[in-house]
């Protein structure tokens, strides 16, 4: 059985008493009857403690001698002081709930703290009422409970890359829970993960030494490319020698076509490619008569 509270006292109510107390003050001067007075004030009382009003957002459930007989609300309506109560006022709005683990081992081992957001609503007010005493604190207890519970069945590293995966089987998880209660569970969100900070140093370096191991991996396979690339070269040039010449004249060209450049060619390469005659000819033709 809920809770029982005294409902806040509105405006609609307080403004009743006060209509109810001046108008007994004029009856009373005109007639010159105090008792009027008395009954004015009397009446304005009852009606400050039978006047409800429920927003707009908001429901209420109306006990009579505390057997539960229905909701009320939203808007105004009355009850019989002490003879009726109203449980708390129930916001069907979409609620924001904050949920933490702290040091809660993964399926690793790995101490980690989690912080989780939490977005729910109650759709059926009557069992929220009538099914369970405090249904917030039982929504904040259970998402921590489910939260540690999802902590343990996945590994660091799904934990921070399938954040995703994790909020959604914690929302099914917590659904199973509250829907008997009239509460569903509309998403969830992994908010932080946090590990310590001995492990991050460590973590970080494993991955720069990954990266470095990564790095020199590719540069071998680059180097296994040339070579063979190299090899492939070598076997044209064999079969073909007049390639080979004329690829050695065109490094040549691209080596000295710079002004100022000096090229130092071996002199058996100088025969090889029979650039002498090539070169005494560029030498005679250069001279000035």
């Amino acid at each position: 059985m809920p809770k029982i509270e005294i409902a806040p006292i509105n405006r609609v109510a307080v403004a009743a008493l006060v209509v109810c107390v001046v108008a007994g003050a004029l009856v009373s001067a005109i007639l010159r009857h105090p008792a009027l007075l008395i009954a004015g004030a009397l009446v304005g009382i009852y009606l400050l403690f039978a006047i409800k009003v429920v927003q707009q957002w908001e429901k209420v459930a109306l006990l009579r001698l505390g057997k539960y007989v229905g909701l009320r609300g939203p808007g105004l309506f009355l009850i019989v002081p002490v003879y009726e109560t109203l449980s708390p006022y129930v916001d069907q709005r979409v609620r924001v709930a904050t949920v933490s683990a702290e040091s809660t081992l993964t399926r690793d081992t790995v101490p980690v703290n989690v912080d989780a957001i939490l977005f729910w609503l109650v759709w059926n007010v009557e069992k929220s009422i009538l099914e369970v005493e405090d249904f917030v604190a039982a929504i904040t207890m259970s998402a921590q409970t489910a939260l540690r519970e999802s902590i343990g069945r996945h590994e660091l590293a799904q934990m921070i890359t399938e954040r995703e995966v994790l909020g959604r089987e914690l929302q099914r998880i917590l659904d199973e829970k509250t829907n008997p209660w009239g509460i569903t569970v509309q998403s969830v969100e992994i908010r932080d993960v946090r590990i310590p900070q001995a492990l991050e140093d460590a973590m970080s370096r494993q991955a720069q030494a990954e990266r470095e191991r990564q790095a020199r991996i590719i540069l071998g396979q680059a180097e296994t490319e040339i070579a063979d690339k190299f090899v492939q070269a070598a076997a044209a040039y064999t079969e073909n020698p007049t390639a080979l010449h004329l690829r050695a004249m065109n490094m040549l060209y691209e080596a000295i076509k710079e002004r100022g450049s000096m090229v130092i060619v071996p002199s058996s390469a100088v025969e090889t490619m029979g650039l002498g005659g090539t070169l005494a000819t560029a030498s005679l033709g250069g001279v000035k008569p």
